[in-house]
């Protein structure tokens, strides 16, 4: 009887772990739900692509300034990012930055006398007041000669105190604060906890109000620029809800615990702030309370651009490296670039890299325009950039061997010239993560894209949804796909003139228009075998964003090509025709997992793997973990590893 009682009680002790975690997840869906902008008062290319409605028209003519502010603001952000050509050239020493693991002092104020702290503030507040287009190409400037420096540039522009404070600070609150960021005193945005990270409903920093203050206690992981930072943007839970202040960096109580290091961007100044009743005036509160979590995803809108615009510098220099290793190089005989073998992966490695600055300028020109509501394509470029230009990174190493492997110190104590490739390939990877996942972006975006499907039919793929709920939705979704699935049979796609004005890349963008509506029907599919179990299909959609990404991106490139044909000729033409040749062979790949995979298989497996099952695997190897902090000195001598209890 004993035993019964104890095999019930660890029953019910399962059950109510289940619950708890539905609740958790619930509650964090909540959250993100709460944090959206669930409104489209603006049009979306993105947003129609993944509806299967190819609007072009949203996207083309892109703007191009064409008014006199935007000619003169223009004209500014050319002798700009000329001028900062020159500094980094002549001041700024990138192998110096990864040998001593930090921007030297005077480089940061080199840079703040040239703007390149306020590079979209508006000229009233300090700033360069320059459009996102040149922010761009500021940055994949310095992202392809130093990316730690490119990282602390835009870590404190995109994230950090300027963006929020543009979107929803007070006048108050810019003219005390944009002011001292646009002349150089360094922000970081600090949200992540050491256990938190894309779930904010965890969040535990607290921030309660006493009078004319609010106090901070709590604890910031990862806090990029924070290590020297003079002013904060601060996530903290003001009751139940997040809210975001301002904080001055050398406010009593903050104490910064650590600098940390990582496997790339070794220049960064990145490490863990604790507070401890930390007391910051009321009046530093950016919007109201509880709105916190949406200033960030907002602020990250327009804040993800300064990726895709590093990563298309990083992929520009490995054409550039690659072009002249190919040349250099001679192996049984011929150039190594002439060997089909490495030839494809040059091919790969500039068609990626044109189409990356494509997909950059279009969405800064996108976020210039203000015309379109930017939130998918923002999201799509960020995502997309960092994969791909990881890949092209990736492929520079292999066609350099063992030069690519070997670092530029190394090379350049052998008398060979110090090509840093694999520090590129290191600084790079942590795009992928950097202000959201790949995996969490797909969902961030899946969620987006699908919007109009779940606002015409939620509850009924919603499963807490009761019958009367599901009945009154399967009326609504009913009424709703009558009319739009007849929409996806046929479009101007099919037409064999359609997009003349293209020239030999219309083939590109009748592809892309089929596609698109390909890409909604398959959806739809998906919603309607899964129904409220999609949004744990993460392959599937994830396949479902990869697919739009390359669409998004096929339409980039055809437009750069059109328009730099004007003054280059029939060359743009050639590596747009070749990248799309690429994408569409990835779009075709992507279609045929979406029904035919081993996902079932994959998490089934992984399930086992968690629980044990093939603990053998582990049998025979040396784990090199270290359990606590070192005691002596790791970099040489001798040391331990001790665990800490």
């Amino acid at each position: 009887m004993a035993q019964t009682a104890q095999a019930s009680g660890g029953a019910m002790t399962e059950q109510t772990k289940t619950e708890h975690t539905r609740t958790e997840y619930a509650e964090s869906r909540e959250v993100g739900e709460q944090a959206r902008e669930k409104e489209w008062t603006r049009p979306s290319f993105a947003k129609q692509l993944f509806l299967g409605d190819f609007r072009l028209d949203l996207v083309h003519p892109a703007p191009t300034g064409s008014d006199t502010v935007a000619e003169e603001a223009s004209k500014r952000g050319e002798e700009f990012v000329r001028s900062l050509r020159r500094y980094l050239d002549a001041h700024v020493d990138p192998a110096l930055v990864e040998r001593t693991a930090q921007i030297p002092d005077e480089v940061v104020k080199g840079l703040a006398g040239l703007g390149a702290f306020g590079i979209t503030i508006k000229q009233e507040y300090g700033g360069l007041g320059l459009p996102y287009l040149y922010y761009c190409r500021a940055l994949m400037l310095v992202g392809s000669y130093c990316p730690a420096l490119a990282t602390l540039l835009s870590a404190h522009q995109s994230i950090g105190v300027p963006q929020p404070l543009k979107l929803f600070g007070t006048e108050e609150q810019k003219r005390e604060f944009l002011p001292r960021c646009a002349a150089g005193e360094i922000s970081a945005f600090l949200l992540t906890e050491p256990d938190v990270g894309s779930d904010p409903a965890r969040l535990a920093t607290t921030a309660v109000r006493d009078g004319d203050d609010y106090v901070l206690d709590g604890v910031k992981l990862w806090t990029t620029n924070g290590v020297i930072a003079d002013l904060l943007v601060v996530m903290a839970r003001t009751g139940k809800k997040i809210s975001a202040f301002v904080v001055e960096g050398d406010t009593p109580g903050i104490k910064v615990s650590r600098r940390n290091t990582f496997m790339g961007l070794r220049g960064i100044e990145n490490g863990v702030t604790e507070f401890t009743q930390v007391r910051v005036p009321a009046r530093n509160l950016i919007g109201k309370e509880g709105e916190g979590l949406r200033i960030a995803l907002t602020t990250l809108n327009t804040g993800r651009l300064s990726l895709p615009a590093t990563c298309a510098g990083n992929a520009k220099w490995a054409v550039k490296i690659a072009r002249e290793w190919g040349n250099e190089r001679v192996q049984w005989g011929r150039e190594v670039g002439r060997h089909e073998a490495v030839a494809t992966k040059i091919a790969f490695i500039a068609a990626t890299a044109y189409a990356l600055e494509a997909v950059s300028e279009l969405t800064g020109r996108l976020a210039d325009d203000q015309r379109n509501d930017i939130r998918i394509e923002a999201a799509l470029a960020k995502l997309y950039s960092s994969e791909l230009s990881y890949e092209v990174l990736d492929e520079l190493v292999q066609i350099r061997g063992g030069r690519g492997y070997e670092t530029a110190e190394s090379l350049v104590a052998r008398g060979e010239r110090g090509v840093p490739a694999e520090q590129m390939l290191r600084d790079s990877r942590i795009n992928r993560i950097f202000e959201g996942s790949s995996e969490i972006m797909r969902l961030a975006i899946t969620r987006e894209a699908v919007d109009a499907h779940l606002s015409a039919a939620g509850e009924l793929i919603n499963p807490e949804a009761d019958r009367h709920e599901r009945a009154q939705a399967l009326r609504r979704a009913g009424r709703f796909y009558a009319k739009w699935l007849p929409t996806l049979v046929a479009g101007t796609g099919n037409l064999p003139t359609a997009y003349a004005e293209f020239g030999p890349l219309a083939a590109h963008l009748r592809f892309a228009e089929r596609t698109s509506r390909k890409l909604a029907r398959s959806t739809f599919y998906g919603m309607s075998r899964w129904q409220g179990r999609l949004e744990h299909k993460q392959s599937f959609l994830g396949r479902i964003v990869d697919i739009g990404a390359e669409l998004y991106a096929m339409t980039a490139v055809c437009l750069k090509a059109e328009e730099d044909s004007r003054d280059l000729g029939r060359r743009p033409y050639e590596l747009a025709d070749t990248f799309c040749h690429q994408a569409r062979h990835r779009v075709e790949a992507m279609f045929a997992r979406l029904w035919d995979n081993s996902d079932n298989q994959d998490v089934r497996l992984a399930g086992y793997v968690l629980e044990g099952r093939y603990t053998f695997l582990e049998e025979g190897i040396l784990d090199p973990s270290i359990e606590g902090p070192w005691i002596g000195t790791p970099e040489g001598g001798e040391s331990v590893r001790r665990k800490i209890l």
